[in-house]
């Protein structure tokens, strides 16, 4: 046995005497119980002026959203019930390795499959260029969506994970990016976070004006990943109700309980967790060259221990942690993660951190890089940044946590690690 492999095995077997407590954030909570019923209420009444036997594309984006496929189906069902043919549209950029098959993959891997929706998928790449009148960027539109007699867009109202502004990831940016396909995806990331902050709502605007944009089913989540808000809107609503969803998003969005940590360890990341497999709002790093990160939470080292099956390999957001498991390594599919990466333009988030054979190898190198022994580390460990609920912390984390009335500590406790390596089962 080399010095290095005993050194691994007695520090694996020392980090097996090292416990993690669970304990429950107390989030807000408040939600839409039977969502199919709330959806057809908000649909009600809405005239869009489309005639018997119009076609009419459901714009249908490659976020992990609660309740997508039922929401999907419901608004089809409100198509059919409307005298229309509704379709589905992939609306995403990049996504899928920006292949219309890997596209159509993406979405039924959320559900959304002809047969449970009741409408044709039509999954091109192929688009149509509109008018720019006058702005800096081209601007594009899927064929299928623009030869429709109207479109329907759906999408999550949330915080962004590349920027801040009046609108973020939602409506603006699902016409801007999404239903431009990968040809607008290329357009306006060439400008860099420039513009994300400042082309993305003209850009919708000239979308609305030119698409034939008829109406938004803007969503938003509570903290446990559950729909709390739904608003189907007209387009000419977008701009004025999209800030207030996304103000109502971030207050409801969670956060971890802590500002400092020594190691963070995520169980997964991916696509369908974030755009970028590990929220930047949550791990306060943000990863863009020349974009200041966040002054909090500040964590030393992460550790990402898998990669999700719905991420179909995309590994991108790996750049923003230190550590990464061979597990994790094997699962890459670097085609797709590389290609989601130059179409933002932001190459750091898809570098390759450091690669370790187990999970206790991983955080063996990530405490070292943070100076400190497992037995004083500030550990918190989540099962992913959507999912901030139950988590597992560290004797000196809990310390600071189990006076705050916000935080319920249980009984449950694990190894860091256990005997053989491996991190211990999170449920």
């Amino acid at each position: 046995m080399t010095s290095t492999t005993t050194a691994l095995a007695e520090g694996a077997e020392l980090m097996s005497n090292v416990e993690l407590t669970m304990v429950r954030q107390e989030l807000e909570t408040e939600k839409i119980d039977n969502v199919a019923l709330y959806l057809k209420q908000e649909l009600h009444g809405i005239e869009l002026g489309l005639k018997p036997g119009a076609s009419v594309a459901v714009a249908v984006g490659s976020r992990g959203i609660a309740n997508l496929s039922e929401i999907v189906r419901t608004t089809v069902k409100w198509v059919l019930g409307q005298g229309w043919r509704p379709f589905i549209v992939p609306a995403m950029g990049s996504h899928g390795g920006a292949t219309p098959e890997g596209q159509r993959a993406v979405l039924e891997h959320y559900g959304i499959k002809e047969a449970d929706v009741g409408a044709p998928i039509l999954s091109s790449l192929e688009v149509v260029e509109l008018p720019s009148e006058g702005l800096a960027n081209k601007v594009y539109m899927d064929k299928y969506a623009y030869e429709a007699d109207g479109v329907i867009v759906i999408n999550r109202i949330k915080p962004h994970t590349d920027f801040h502004g009046t609108f973020e990831s939602g409506l603006m940016k699902m016409c801007a990016i999404g239903i431009g396909k990968h040809k607008q995806a290329l357009e306006i990331h060439r400008f860099g976070v420039t513009g994300l902050k400042e082309m993305i709502v003209p850009t919708a605007r000239q979308i609305i004006k030119h698409g034939r944009i008829v109406l938004g089913i803007g969503i938003v989540e509570n903290g446990n990943e559950e729909t709390a808000v739904i608003r189907a809107l007209r387009p000419q609503e977008f701009e004025e109700e999209e800030p207030k969803l996304l103000a109502e998003a971030k207050r409801l969005m969670p956060k971890l309980p802590v500002d400092q940590i020594d190691l963070l360890i995520i169980d997964e990341f991916g696509k369908d967790i974030s755009g970028v497999g590990l929220d930047p709002n949550i791990i306060g790093r943000i990863g863009i060259r020349g974009e200041p990160e966040a002054e909090k939470p500040r964590i030393s080292s992460i550790l990402l221990a898998d990669l999700t099956e719905g991420s179909q390999g995309n590994a991108l957001g790996m750049g923003l942690a230190d550590v990464v498991t061979k597990r994790v390594y094997d699962r890459i599919d670097f085609r797709a993660t590389y290609e989601n990466a130059v179409t933002s333009s932001f190459l750091e988030r898809a570098k390759v951190p450091i690669v370790a054979n187990t999970d206790a190898e991983g955080i063996s190198y990530a405490l070292r890089a943070a100076s400190r022994s497992p037995e004083a580390a500030r550990i918190v460990r989540i099962k992913n940044t959507l999912k901030l609920k139950e988590l597992y912390v560290s004797d000196s984390v809990l310390s600071e946590l189990k006076h705050r009335p916000e935080i319920e500590v249980t009984g449950r406790r694990i190894p860091l690690v256990q005997e053989d390596g491996c991190l211990p089962p999170f449920d």
